[in-house]
């Protein structure tokens, strides 16, 4: 049986990072995803942390194609919705999520990763999470009730055994700014009316509009996925890092058309008060196939 990469369960840490890498021009597609599969967190019990590599779903293929999950394909171009509403593309060829219990410590990881792969990939994005209110995004409500219980997550998260790709995930990141004038100074009603669920319990409304998040992002419609979406940014500027995993692009991607206004012209009312800033696709695979890769692993202090 295929081992997933831990991190993507390793619920309750307190710090994060997440760093987008475009390959350097010229430089083949082998060499960054074996320095990426080699990379391993370090062996310590106390203030360790956790490591989630993903790729560019075409450069995965183009090294291991039959480990690439079949019509897989990045964030290539931006979703347009309702009225003109925009979700854009900003697909870059790497990811690293890296989570730990403080933020000294994912802070000096993440400065090892990109030294590690600096002859081979440039910093495109860079952003940094903490937990807010305990499990509350910075809307005020609680984010993730409908995620799966960790016994049940795997099955919605990774792609099954006898598949190509066994063992691995599918990421869908965005990082979303939020208005926050614009948004508390909404009456907490008119919140929950936009969220279609009450803030304080997180009781899904029993008549939420169809414009509702809840509504737009209905699992029980579109499948199940596994969220482990963040708070990030500073006092002034800041929002919500969406990471969700699917063993399915197709949740994944309904999932966006429908709070887009894709299909049905009813765009998802929270939109009106975030803005999606970046959007891409990565492909997480097992351990198993990362050992492939690497042959070796660089060990990170």
């Amino acid at each position: 049986m295929t081992t997933p990469q831990g991190g993507i369960f390793a619920l309750g840490t307190a710090s994060h990072a997440y760093l987008e890498f475009d390959a350097v021009a010229g430089e083949p597609a082998t060499n960054l995803v074996e320095a990426v599969a080699s990379l391993r967190e370090p062996r310590t019990t106390m203030g360790g942390v956790n490591l989630v590599a993903g790729f560019r779903p075409e450069l995965w293929r183009t090294v291991m194609p039959e480990d690439a999950p079949a019509n897989l394909i990045g964030f290539n171009a931006d979703l347009i919705g309702s009225g003109g509403y925009v979700m854009p593309a900003t697909q870059h060829d790497a990811m690293m999520w890296i989570s730990g219990s403080a933020y000294d410590v994912v802070f000096d990881i993440a400065r090892e990763v990109i030294a590690v792969l600096k002859t081979l990939a440039t910093v495109a994005e860079e952003s940094s999470s903490w937990p807010y209110r305990h499990d509350r995004d910075l809307t005020g409500f609680i984010d993730g009730t409908e995620n799966p219980t960790l016994i049940d997550a795997p099955a919605i998260a990774l792609i099954p055994e006898g598949s190509p790709g066994a063992g691995g995930s599918i990421l869908l990141v965005q990082k979303w700014s939020h208005d926050v004038t614009s948004w508390e100074s909404l009456p907490v009603a008119r919140q929950q009316q936009v969220i279609g669920r009450t803030k304080d319990e997180s009781a899904e409304l029993e008549d939420k509009a169809p414009e509702s998040h809840v509504a737009r992002t209905d699992q029980d419609r579109f499948g199940k996925i596994f969220r482990r979406n963040m708070p990030y940014g500073t006092v002034t500027d800041h929002g919500t890092m969406f990471v969700g995993f699917s063993a399915d692009q197709e949740r994944l991607r309904t999932m966006l058309e429908s709070m887009a206004g894709v299909t049905e012209g009813v765009r998802d009312a929270l939109t009106i008060y975030t803005k999606p800033l970046t959007g891409a696709y990565y492909f997480i695979p097992s351990t198993d196939m990362l050992r492939v890769v690497s042959g070796s692993s660089q060990q990170l202090s």
